[in-house]
């Protein structure tokens, strides 16, 4: 499942989304400013799209307050997305001439002097300065003193059925910040909420599976049940393990040896030691080492309530767990957030690429782009583009309500996996056969359809669209240079005659039904806390598994950072390094046959069976090509190998 950033973990599928960058930071240089008032500069991007005049309710209370954070554009924001782009790109001659932290902040950083105007002018105009970091200077303050510093009236606008504080026009700053500040946050308080600090609630109620099962794909064929698409049809499998997965992308003798691993989440599960050591000794996975897993945590938690902090924990579990099973040999740094909130998440970000924690970060959380604001875009982009100049790449995983029009009813994509600076990971069913064989995948899309009461037929088969893969063509970000003759313009083109951005870039298995074992401590019925394992799924599996492939590519190339990897994936596109998902890879349609638990736990509260057919992402299909399902393809055997120096 993919976890929300503003939602809690739910059902089994394990993935998320978050708002994020818009297409002015597109890889290459940032968006002209509109045309500045007189002494002013303004901020683009700073009034969301839904502050509309019609929307307007009135001035927002002078005395009401305001948290904001007004972040650096450093020395040369230009500057810092044309060399990231350019240390990225294979057919550079910068290609992997990384820079340090340190550098990179020296570099492109901001000076000294900025961050005294700053935070000097945010004082004057009546803000409390409550944090100054090498990003940002965070403030607070009532709206009469908000509005004088940026130059903008707050009022109250409608959005759907609630109401939210807006700027009434695009913030700005005075003329002599001109090129010190990229852009300002919390201005609008759409996605935010009052908080307080928390403990950590204990693990979420157990979750079981039931059976029958399948231990590799079609061992167990459900020949009791109705066929479907004019045949029997298996039983989903347990729950793949390790040995398998290393086995269906072509991990071969790599075991990420020397490879830094980083995991960002909101909260940490505090039982994430023993449930790892637990799982690797029962599927035969290296145990860990000493040190081998650490985390960074904050000092202290906030919006537990309104973050389901507790369904965290098996996300922290599940991206734990899958990358330690491809890359056994990997350090692992979980490096969890204060919140599933944007300030929160980004200074989890910022803290991987400020101590340079990792050179692969694996990110199974976001939002639907119709969330994101180009201001938060920006801040996003801006570490991401850190991050590549030091080498260090990012993966989100691409969402798990395929198209979002049945969770939204709007077509659309999330984000941050439409950043154009992030690797945006898709989903596939996966078959693995007998003695660890591949056999094929399809595009990860679900549809579903119950037994009938007399068992003999699926009732409406093959049923409604239950999950799938997030992907499709971006509204706001521009299409990327790597993308230009790869992708369709049949996608690319789809919002707009000049492109756009389409997720997503690489897949890996992410449907519940052909997922991974993994392995929790959970609260019992009785009270209890106990371990126990249930099979999941979700682009937050795709996630870690292809970071746990780029860790061992990364070994493969001899330590070298694979950095911001779009640019080298995509320069594989048609080679032997991908298998080329379609969604009939047997050149039939697919199904699979589940019993489940009625009440998640066991069969006192009775079994429900169902098809679940293969394939069926919405109105998103997986192709022979790229495609926005699956991008480039899922690594096959020569994908590691492509990488390792001879």
């Amino acid at each position: 499942m993919r976890s929300n950033r503003a939602k809690a973990r739910a059902g089994v599928s394990l993935a998320a989304t978050l708002p994020m960058l818009a297409g002015a930071l597109a890889l290459g240089t940032p968006a002209a400013h509109a045309a500045d008032s007189p002494g002013r500069h303004t901020l683009a991007g700073t009034k969301p799209a839904w502050a509309t005049a019609k929307a307007d309710k009135g001035a927002t209370a002078n005395s009401s307050q305001v948290s904001a954070r007004v972040y650096f554009a450093g020395r040369d924001a230009a500057a810092l997305a044309a060399y990231a782009k350019a240390v990225s790109d294979p057919s550079s001659p910068s290609y992997g001439k990384y820079l340090s932290a340190k550098q990179a902040q020296a570099r492109f950083g901001a000076t000294k002097a900025q961050v005294a105007a700053v935070t000097s002018w945010l004082k004057s105009a009546g803000l409390k300065v409550t944090g100054v970091t090498q990003h940002y200077v965070a403030v607070t303050g009532d709206v009469a003193a908000a509005e004088k510093a940026f130059g903008t009236q707050l009022h109250n606008f409608a959005k759907g059925s609630k109401t939210y504080r807006a700027p009434q026009q695009t913030a700005s700053v005075p003329d002599s910040l001109k090129g010190a500040v990229l852009t300002v946050t919390g201005l609008d308080n759409a996605p935010h909420k009052a908080s307080h600090d928390d403990t950590l609630p204990p693990p979420s109620a157990v979750f079981h599976n039931s059976g029958p099962f399948s231990s590799y794909y079609g061992s167990n064929i459900a020949t009791t049940l109705p066929n479907a698409y004019g045949k029997k049809i298996p039983y989903a499998v347990e729950g793949y393990t390790g040995k398998q997965l290393r086995a269906a992308y072509g991990a071969g003798k790599y075991t990420g040896k020397g490879v830094r691993v980083a995991i960002t989440d909101a909260y940490a599960s505090p039982t994430i030691a023993f449930d790892s050591a637990t799982y690797a000794k029962k599927h035969g996975d290296a145990a860990w080492k000493t040190s081998q897993l650490r985390q960074v945590l904050p000092d202290a938690y906030t919006k537990t309530t309104e973050c389901g902090a507790a369904g965290w924990y098996g996300e922290e579990t599940l991206d734990v767990q899958a990358v330690h099973a491809v890359a056994p040999d990997a350090q692992v740094t979980y490096v969890g957030a204060a919140s599933c909130f944007d300030n929160d998440l980004l200074d989890s970000l910022s803290k991987v690429v400020d101590n340079h924690l990792a050179d692969i970060v694996s990110n199974s959380w976001g939002d639907i782009e119709a969330n994101q604001t180009p201001d938060l875009a920006a801040a996003y982009d801006q570490v991401f583009q850190f991050g590549a100049v030091e080498g260090i790449g990012f993966y989100f995983s691409s969402g798990d309500n395929g198209d979002e029009v049945a969770n939204t009813k709007t077509k659309q994509v999330d984000t941050p996996a439409n950043s154009a600076w992030v690797t945006a990971v898709g989903g596939t069913s996966l078959a693995v056969g007998q003695g660890d064989k591949y056999l094929w995948e399809t595009g990860w899309g679900t549809q579903k359809a119950l037994l009938s009461s007399d068992g003999k037929s699926w009732v409406n088969f093959p049923g409604a669209f239950t999950s799938g893969a997030g992907g499709g063509t971006s509204r706001t970000v521009a299409q990327p240079f790597y993308q230009k003759g790869v992708v369709p313009d049949s996608l690319a083109k789809a919002n707009g005659a000049t492109g756009n951005r389409v997720v997503p870039d690489i897949a890996a298995i992410a449907d519940p039904n052909t997922g991974f074992k993994v392995g929790q401590t959970q609260t019992f019925p009785d009270g209890s806390q106990q371990y126990s394992e249930y099979r999941i799924g979700g682009t937050s599996l795709a996630a870690p598994v292809i970071a746990a492939v780029q860790a061992l590519a990364q070994e493969a190339a001899g330590g070298q950072a694979l950095g911001f990897a779009n640019p080298a994936i995509y320069a594989k596109y048609g080679s032997k390094a991908y298998h080329d998902v379609t969604d009939t890879p047997t050149g039939s349609e697919l199904a699979v046959a589940r019993v489940d638990f009625v009440n998640g736990l066991d069969a006192s509260g009775g079994l429900a069976t169902s098809v679940r057919s293969l394939g069926k992402d919405s109105s998103l299909k997986a192709v022979k090509g790229y495609d926005d399902v699956t991008g480039v393809g899922t690594p096959a055997n020569g994908y590691v190998e492509s990488y390792r120096r001879h």
